[in-house]
């Protein structure tokens, strides 16, 4: 992928921002006099986040399709060899890497040197993740605060505190988005979910939620999962796809308050699970546009749609799942902005699925406009991350 040469297009950006201040855009002939003096203020400058919006728009812009293509994938390979991992990133320009327990190291320092090997270019550093939940999902074994099960019992303050020292410790890692909170919320100790939610119910749930958002704001992007609630059926989307045939005023009414929350408070990403609401699709809400259509019109979500891994669709064994890329590009045309894709993948199937991104949007089954939309606000959110983890470097160099 091409380097973003990012210090030139901060500078030529500012530069237009004072231009536009000082109303010297344009090239009407000068005035015959000198005009009178104004007593009003100049508009003020652009913000930061105007600033990585324009940079995010000119990216995308700029962009082949293969390139859009890999930057809306997030990928892992199981491996801690830090030169097949900066191949990877290399070769297939994909937007984000998520590590699994095969790519943790033994070490806090250990895993810092591993991530870092992740970044192609400074200037637009690909999203990092993890799956660090606590208590029963725990990929760094140096991670011993409370998770849900724990949790759960306790005050939101409590939540608050365990999801900032464990953001502290992903920060320290170079770790950049956790999808570590889970907002789906249940009272059947049987369930595969109940011991990783923060609640009997959704109402119960939502302080929790919104506080753990709290815990890990300014330190790591923060993910919700499993939209639209998986607390509702006891069945597990590792094995299957699970079905509910729960109506949308009763989600309404209580399953969705833990997200409403999370994205109240402000939670960047938002991952989309692989269950079946029937009473609003027949599709798993990760290949449903009207999932991704109430998040956004509903909930007023504006982050980065992300599925969970799209590998799962493959192990429930439905024969019209099998497709990695068939999943993906479904996917992606339905609403998600990002597609997790972990199970079975090396480096020739993440290469395959670019490709396949790519070839959809020539052939038409991907709207070249749906990539477009998917790809800037994956490019913006990694801006922004960007520069929560050096900010004066963009600012002065």
């Amino acid at each position: 992928m091409r380097p973003f040469p990012r210090r030139l297009r901060w500078a030529a950006i500012g530069a237009l921002g004072l231009a536009l201040s000082a109303g010297v855009v344009g090239c009407a002939p000068e005035p015959a006099a000198p005009a009178a003096p104004t007593t009003s203020a100049p508009p003020p400058p652009p913000t930061p986040e105007e600033l990585r919006a324009a940079e995010a728009d000119e990216w995308v812009a700029a962009a082949s399709t293969r390139e859009l293509a890999g930057s809306v994938i997030m990928a892992s390979i199981p491996t801690t060899d830090a030169t097949q991992l900066h191949a990877l990133m290399t070769t297939s320009g994909i937007g984000g890497f998520i590590l699994m327990g095969a790519n943790v190291p033994g070490t806090p320092e250990e895993l810092a040197a591993l991530t870092a090997q992740l970044t192609v270019d400074e200037a637009l550093p690909p999203l990092v993740a993890i799956d660090e939940e606590g208590g029963l999902v725990t990929r760094l074994p140096w991670d011993t605060l409370p998770g849900a099960d724990a949790l759960r019992s306790q005050p939101p303050r409590a939540t608050t505190d365990a999801f900032r020292g464990r953001a502290d410790l992903l920060q320290a890692a170079g770790i950049t988005v956790n999808f570590g909170v889970v907002a789906d919320a249940t009272a059947d100790s049987a369930s595969f979910i109940y011991p990783r939610s923060l609640g009997d119910t959704g109402k119960d749930a939502a302080p929790r939620v919104a506080a753990a958002v709290e815990g890990e704001r300014g330190r790591v992007a923060t993910t919700l999962k499993h939209f639209p609630g998986h607390g509702v059926t006891p069945a597990d989307s590792h094995q299957a796809i699970p079905q509910t045939g729960l109506s949308l005023a009763d989600w309404r009414s209580d399953t969705a308050a833990p997200f409403a929350a999370g994205i109240d408070a402000g939670a960047e990403l938002l991952m989309f699970g692989h269950l079946a609401y029937t009473e609003v699709s027949p599709a798993p809400a990760s290949l449903a546009p009207e999932w991704y259509a109430l998040a956004r019109d509903e909930l007023g979500f504006t982050g980065v749609a992300v599925t969970d891994d799209l590998g799962m669709l493959r192990a429930s064994g439905v024969p019209e799942y099998q497709d990695p890329v068939d999943t993906t590009v479904a996917a992606l045309a339905a609403g998600a902005d990002l597609a997790l894709t972990v199970i079975g993948m090396d480096a020739t199937g993440v290469a395959a699925l670019v490709d396949g991104v790519t070839a959809a949007v020539e052939t038409g089954a991907l709207p070249e406009g749906r990539l477009r939309e998917a790809a800037t606000r994956v490019t913006l959110l990694r801006l922004e991350l960007a520069d929560a983890r050096t900010p004066a470097a963009w600012k002065h160099e």
